[in-house]
């Protein structure tokens, strides 16, 4: 199944993608929840109602709404740094012997098409295309074992960063390198986890204005998305709607020579296997 959020004159709404066309769940059975975190907050049962949801609604256009993130009010977005073996490669560094983690303010977040706005005290705003879980079921203390249990879905994700910022500011400041407003697209779907057999075998690009800059697969994980799960949840109680951004492969602009960094007038395109593309226009601020 295949779920979004989208903007109505009624406020955020949740539906369906069935045959083209979205169902609004809420619609269909008024007994879910109109929002996403209120769906995902039902657990399983939620999950299940809402493909029931999906075969009963009357359908209508995507075209005739503004999709939003899948989950557009996260309470964590948290993210993966130097995830990617042939990455490490590409930047010259042992892979790390832990999750490198930050995190992004849910201000970040951005919708499909949005536009990545860059502001004027940004002169180095890099791509990069990441495979996002979405966590369904929360927990703390996570096993391995049973991490997947805890995951909803996939999003492809857009983990824009300002390199000046994150690499030279002092101190290295890379929250503030990674939060602007707009710097973390991700979407256009939420994928529900039956759909996906592995998470750690997808193939991931990012094209930039219809040239492919990253071609990886998630194969290429140092730390699988149970891995990253479990490390991060023996820190903090992860809830549903939490969104993990899982790193990035090779390519990036900041290690290519000439170097290729975020323009007014660009579009980004992140695509992985099984989930969709993920498109984004770049603009000021």
């Amino acid at each position: 199944m295949r779920l979004v959020s989208y903007q109505s004159d009624r406020g955020v709404r949740t539906a369906a993608v069935r045959a083209g066309e979205l169902v609004d769940l809420n619609d269909s059975i008024d007994t879910l929840p109109a929002d996403m975190i209120g769906l995902l907050n039902m657990g399983p049962e939620g999950i299940a109602r809402a493909a029931t949801a999906a075969t009963r609604g009357e359908g209508f256009s995507r075209e005739s709404v503004r999709l939003l993130a899948p989950v557009p009010n996260p309470q964590k977005v948290i993210c993966i740094g130097l995830n990617y073996a042939d990455h490490a490669r590409e930047s010259g560094v042992e892979p790390p012997p832990e999750p490198v983690v930050f995190n992004k303010f849910p201000s970040a977040v951005a919708a499909p098409d949005e536009p990545i706005r860059l502001p004027a005290c940004v002169a180095e705003p890099d791509y990069e295309a990441e495979l996002v879980v979405v966590i369904g079921r929360g927990g703390r203390n996570i096993s391995e074992q049973q991490a997947l249990e805890h995951v909803v879905g996939y999003c492809c994700g857009h983990d824009v960063s300002a390199r000046d910022w994150q690499l030279q500011k002092p101190g290295r400041q890379w929250l503030l390198g990674k939060t602007f407003d707009t710097f973390a697209p991700f979407g256009p779907e939420l994928v529900t986890a039956e759909e996906i057999a592995n998470p750690n075998e997808l193939g991931i690009k990012l094209r930039l204005n219809g040239e492919t800059m990253q071609d990886s697969s998630t194969r290429e994980f140092i730390f699988n998305v149970q891995q990253v799960i479990a490390y991060v949840s023996g820190v903090c109680t992860l809830v549903p709607g939490d969104v993990i951004f899982t790193g990035t492969p090779p390519g990036v602009g900041m290690a290519r020579d000439p170097q290729v960094f975020l323009k007014p007038g660009d579009v980004a395109e992140v695509e992985i296997e099984g989930i969709g593309v993920l498109r984004n226009p770049v603009t000021t601020a």
